[in-house]
């Protein structure tokens, strides 16, 4: 594998816990800035390379919000270079572990996953000789201050990495603006920062994102969302016009209501792009009568025609709905991913970077595009209101990336 030269943050980085630094007076490390900053892979090498020369016969974990990611993200681009510069590493995926070796020493580490709050059994009971949270900002603080619970070695250190969200999250208020406090050492990353990204592609990511999503992943910022949650969409060189022949795949996803409207989106796949082709938008109060479970599962089959639909992607929170699809056995019924800022976030992306369009014919879409505003009280959340398509919507992009988030990569880190 090729290497470019590292910037000076990139070898403060991987440096600092050397015992000649004054930084290594420090207990942890927080690393936080923009995307791409190369923030991550330093992180990681510099945290085995701290293992081994400070520890033989340790126990280090390794978190991700999930195993796939963390596995893609951290210990797939690090294993190549641990090898490349004489490590020894022993793989024991099945474990979720990995051994690594090096002048007569061995440690073991630990890859976990912090989804969500029940996450933070699958670490307890564990002594730990250090931990290295990527993507801290996105875990649960139940799982990460369980991991740091374990930590309990003489010489332990803690390592955070992540891009910053809103000013009030738990990790800024708690770490971040209290780092004296922690006893922990702060390097804010700018795409700058990576030498390996040309002016090019420094120039694509500038463009790629805008309003908050600009300031949190360009310039790194910890910043209060405001305005539309999708401004660029009122553009109209981001309305598709419908493609010509058939899809290579179909995919619906519902966000199901009762009082509030119902909206199912059928999406078709060509040449890799996921385009909204047509969809199906029913508000009671616009129509002046609700519909039962039946009559939107009839709405469902006459969106999807006589099209071969994979799957039917569906708000987990409907449960009858669900039972109704599954009990007529005509469709693969799948439960949505639900988490709505991180959701956001991918949709975001992936309708900048062209991966997920929307069609002209998708008219309730476009309107909720213009009306879908951040909740203005500093919460980082959308205003529950004219939401119904951008959840289905989200439920779609969030989905398509759980199923493989190999092919679709739509978030960025």
């Amino acid at each position: 594998m090729g290497y470019t030269a590292f910037s000076p943050k990139q070898l403060d980085l991987l440096s600092w816990w050397l015992p000649q630094r004054e930084t290594s007076k420090y207990d942890g490390i927080i690393c936080d800035g923009a995307v791409r900053s190369g923030k991550t892979l330093c992180m990681s090498v510099s945290f085995v390379s701290w293992a081994m020369f400070s520890t033989d016969g340790g126990s280090f974990a390794i978190c991700g919000k999930t195993i796939r990611s963390v596995r893609r993200n951290v210990y797939a681009p690090l294993i190549s270079i641990l090898r490349d510069i004489g490590f020894e590493v022993k793989e024991k995926l099945s474990s979720n572990l990995f051994y690594v070796s090096a002048q007569g020493r061995t440690n073991t580490f630990y890859l976990f996953g912090g989804r969500d709050e029940s996450s933070a059994s699958l670490i307890q009971g564990m002594t730990l000789w250090g931990v290295l949270f990527d993507e801290a900002a996105l875990m649960p603080r139940t799982f990460i201050e369980q991991a740091l619970a374990r930590c309990s070695k003489e010489n332990a250190k803690l390592w955070f990495n992540c891009n910053p969200e809103y000013p009030q999250h738990w990790f800024c208020r708690e770490w971040v603006m209290k780092t004296k406090e922690k006893n922990v050492y702060y390097l804010h990353f700018l795409m700058e920062d990576n030498p390996s990204l040309s002016p090019r592609v420094l120039k694509r990511y500038r463009t790629l994102y805008s309003g908050s999503f600009y300031d949190r992943f360009v310039l790194g910022k910890w910043c209060v969302t405001d305005g539309l949650v999708y401004p660029f969409m009122s553009e109209d060189r981001m309305i598709a016009e419908m493609p010509q022949g058939e899809a290579e795949e179909y995919v619906i996803s519902c966000d199901y209501g009762t009082v509030n409207p119902s909206s199912f989106g059928l999406w078709g796949r060509y040449d890799g792009v996921w385009y909204r082709i047509a969809e199906y938008y029913y508000s009671s109060r616009r129509e002046g009568s609700s519909r039962t479970d039946e009559e939107h599962y009839q709405g469902l089959c006459d969106l999807a025609g006589n099209r071969k639909v994979t799957k039917v992607i569906v708000d987990p929170s409907a449960a009858s709905f669900i039972e109704v699809i599954r009990r007529h056995g005509k469709f693969n019924v799948v439960p949505a991913v639900n988490n709505v800022r991180d959701g956001i976030r991918k949709t975001f992306t992936a309708l900048k970077e062209g991966r997920v369009r929307i069609c002209r014919c998708c008219g309730d879409a476009l309107t909720e595009f213009g009306l879908y505003r951040w909740d203005s009280s500093g919460r980082d959340m959308p205003v529950k209101e004219n939401d119904h398509a951008m959840d289905d919507i989200r439920y779609f992009v969030s989905s398509l990336e759980e199923e493989d988030e190999g092919v679709i990569a739509f978030a960025v880190f």
